[in-house]
């Protein structure tokens, strides 16, 4: 082997060198979103660790403390912690920190995997609601507070709910009401907001969770405020939780060794939010909206707004997140993000059978929307002239079909989450594990909503899922097996 090759940053470098239209995580576009003091620093001259003068994330009294108080501050928070390990650890803390072995948590079936990370390690029981279906996009809707207050009619010991808002889609749910169906059961309200690090600064945008009445909630700067990938907030909106156990998970769940970058770039994000958060994010929806008027006059390309809203348990819509379809031209989701950056350097963010999504920040340019715009006309005319748009490798460029994302039915748990991970598991193949119960996750990745979950029944309907994810090329988190011929099992 040459180890003289870096694979990785020959990668990276090819892809910056390409400039491509980036509509994808991390909100920073390179380098035009990143605060000027990291532009003209030498990275590597600020990977430190707990040096002179530079504090401690795991004790901190000087400067990091000093960062997250004005964090803190600026999102109206109680208290706001960082992040190095993405929101990922900041889900499994609120987890860990709200139910113990044997107590029980409400949650959406379209939660992340990370929470289900933290009812492993808590050993805490899932209740699950779900969420509304909405048909007309072929994606899941809001949580209603109506299902929050039925979840907690068969459940009424539960000691936390935890919400998704908003979605990778840019669906919310309305956190208000749903914040005092809890605190009306002594429940917390917890909330992953990985995609909302943005709301609180623009009247057009649902307000933020912790404006809404959070206990805690958990985000993700990196995904549309401006610092590196892999930093996040971790705010703390009331005091019904208990800080000092918070601040134990958050130990148990962070690096000893957090990076210092990773930590730089959330104050320098914070500030440029704090300056400047109003004005950028004006710009990002004028940018949304020149890509939406354009979308709009393109026959066959539809655009989810507001008009969502009220429907399928949709409280608001996050009109940053650019969600479109063209399968009414025959291209599929799948396709058409291919055929996006293939044809036309265009990097979306997330796709599937229907739909494609496009992360559109203020670091974003005209011209990036420019290009995008351009794409999708192009791809329009081809697929109505000559219909050639929609051959794929997949078999069929759209489903013929309603489809779901998440089984349609909960599915059957027979053993806790935490149970099932420490349980004995046999290895079985693929069509053989119909009505064996799963002894892993099955996570189609993005968005990283399992499928199945550890301790589930698997069932037709779940093994039809994950096959059609992995017919379309869906790469999954989760399985030990990562081509899908077998599945472990527990029996």
């Amino acid at each position: 082997m040459n180890q003289a090759r870096m694979p990785l940053v020959e990668a990276l470098e090819k892809f910056t060198r390409e400039e491509p239209a980036y509509f994808r995580i991390p909100g920073h576009r390179f380098l035009r979103g990143i605060d000027p003091s990291l532009q003209n620093a030498s990275l590597a001259a600020f990977d430190l660790s707990e040096a002179e003068g530079l504090d401690d994330l795991h004790n901190p009294c000087g400067v990091i403390a000093k960062a997250q108080e004005l964090a803190a501050d600026l999102y109206g928070a109680k208290k706001a912690y960082f992040l190095v390990n993405g929101t990922t650890c900041g889900n499994e803390a609120m987890v860990l920190s709200a139910a113990r072995e044997g107590e029980q948590v409400i949650l959406p079936r379209n939660a992340h995997k990370s929470v289900l990370m933290g009812l492993i390690m808590s050993g805490a029981v899932p209740v699950y609601v779900q969420p509304e279906y909405f048909g007309e996009w072929q994606i899941w809707g809001g949580i209603t507070p109506g299902k929050i207050k039925e979840a907690f009619e068969r459940a009424p010991g539960a000691k936390a709910a935890l919400v998704v808002s908003p979605t990778y889609y840019g669906i919310g749910s309305d956190l208000e009401a749903i914040a005092g169906i809890c605190h009306e059961n002594q429940a917390l309200l917890l909330v992953d907001e990985a995609h909302g690090s943005h709301l609180y600064f623009s009247d057009q945008l649902q307000n933020g969770a912790i404006r809404c009445g959070a206990d805690v909630s958990a985000l993700s700067m990196h995904k549309t405020a401006g610092s590196f990938t892999q930093s996040s907030l971790l705010l703390v909106g009331s005091g019904r939780i208990n800080p000092g156990l918070l601040e134990e998970n958050l130990q148990m769940v962070q690096s000893t060794s957090p990076s210092y970058l990773l930590m730089a770039s959330l104050d320098a994000a914070r500030k440029g939010m704090a300056l400047e958060g109003k004005e950028r994010m004006q710009r990002a929806l004028e940018l949304s909206e020149m890509a939406r008027d354009a979308f709009g006059k393109i026959p066959g390309v539809r655009v989810l707004d507001e008009k969502a809203e009220g429907r399928s348990g949709i409280y608001r819509i996050d009109l940053t997140r650019l969600v479109f379809s063209m399968k009414e031209l025959g291209i599929g989701g799948y396709r058409l993000q291919e055929l996006l950056y293939e044809r036309f350097g265009v990097s979306t963010e997330l796709s599937d059978e229907e739909n494609v999504v496009a992360v559109i920040t203020w670091a974003n340019e005209e011209k990036d929307i420019q290009r995008l715009i351009h794409g999708v006309e192009t791809l329009a005319k081809e697929a109505d002239v000559k219909n050639e748009c929609s051959v794929s490798r997949f078999e069929g460029a759209v489903p013929e079909k309603e489809w779901v994302q998440i089984p349609r039915e909960i599915p059957s748990m027979c053993l806790t989450p935490r149970e099932a991970y420490f349980a004995d598991k046999r290895t079985v193949s693929f069509w053989n594990a119909k009505g064996c119960i799963a002894g892993e996750m099955i996570v189609p990745y993005p968005p990283g909503i399992p499928i199945v979950c550890p301790g589930e029944r698997i069932t037709d309907e779940i093994l039809e899922l994950i096959f059609k994810n992995k017919k379309n090329g869906c790469a999954f988190h989760g399985p030990a097996d990562a081509s899908l011929e077998t599945i472990r099992v527990i029996r």
